[in-house]
């Protein structure tokens, strides 16, 4: 590439560290809708950063720019590999969830800010190609024009853009405003601490999923509005017959889930994540994440 008329002045270690780190949170929040993963995430904006590092300052135009296409190549060759590993995985996938805490503001909570980065939002991702994925996160959350991300996929730009209309033809349910969600899920947990199995069938849509991400080939996906309510219903019981364990309330990629913590671990090691789409005021989708693995978005 070419200098911009602009231009970079020499840029000594720390004024490219500074420029780096004014970037960083934005270059986490695109390489998280991109793998699914606080972990992948984190790495491949680390890797950009020592390729970044390497590079003469005439061969970028505009810092942004650059830093974008750099993650996003580095997230390409991810989502291949966890493609790989995604063959021999046991049981049910999902993306990883990230937990926010009120009054405990982290990085980490930047990156579930918007609509895109809701939990339904990052399961359909997670359903698309790795070419697909890119090339909608790319123009959808950023705008890029279809000749850039074909430059990144390494395909023409009337590919790129086939990408994206394949990608925007999957179903993804919209989400609710917070206080609509709030609700919903505040009947299903007064139904849950009733004991009232009824009122928790009520709560629940007739179309509702329930999806169990542990690792193992106890993760299973079941359907229905009785087979949903009944699996909620369970988890209540396992954690009330546990002592010391029981569900707190969180933000799950910004709205209202649950966390259970291990009371022996004096850090609270999260142990399982619950995470809810809601649809006509009911539980359309509960995300159960129990995989250890998995959880790194829910540390202190």
């Amino acid at each position: 590439m070419t200098t911009s008329s602009v231009g970079f002045a020499p840029m000594v270690s720390p004024l490219l560290a500074d420029l780096f780190a004014s970037h960083r949170t934005h270059l986490l929040s695109v390489a998280y809708r991109l793998t699914g993963s606080v972990g992948d995430a984190e790495e491949a904006v680390q890797e950009s950063w020592l390729h970044l590092a390497g590079v003469h300052q005439s061969e970028i135009d505009e810092l942004s720019v650059w830093l974008v296409g750099e993650v996003s190549g580095i997230c390409l060759d991810h989502l291949r590999n966890a493609a790989t590993r995604r063959e021999t995985y046991a049981g049910q996938w999902l993306p990883e969830p990230i937990v926010s805490v009120a009054g405990r503001p982290r990085e980490l909570d930047a990156l579930v800010g918007a609509d895109g980065s809701r939990l339904a939002a990052m399961v359909g991702l997670d359903a698309l190609t790795p070419p697909q994925r890119v090339a909608l996160v790319l123009h959808d959350m950023l705008g890029m024009a279809f000749d850039r991300i074909a430059e990144i996929l390494g395909v023409s730009a009337d590919a790129a853009s086939e990408f994206v209309a394949q990608a925007r033809s999957a179903e993804v349910a919209e989400p609710v405003a917070g206080d609509e969600h709030d609700r919903t899920l505040g009947r299903l947990l007064a139904a849950l601490a009733a004991d009232d199995p009824a009122a928790v069938v009520a709560t629940v849509h007739p179309r509702a999923s329930f999806t169990v991400d542990s690792g193992t080939e106890t993760g299973v996906a079941v359907e229905g509005q009785q087979p949903v309510a009944d699996l909620l219903i369970a988890r209540w019981r396992e954690h009330d017959l546990t002592p010391g364990l029981e569900f707190a309330l969180v933000a799950v990629n910004g709205r209202s889930g649950l966390i259970s913590l291990d009371p022996n671990s004096p850090f609270g090691r999260p142990v399982r994540i619950l995470g809810f789409t809601v649809e006509d005021d009911m539980i359309r989708a509960v995300y159960d994440f129990a995989n250890p693995r998995k959880l790194s978005g829910a540390r202190p």
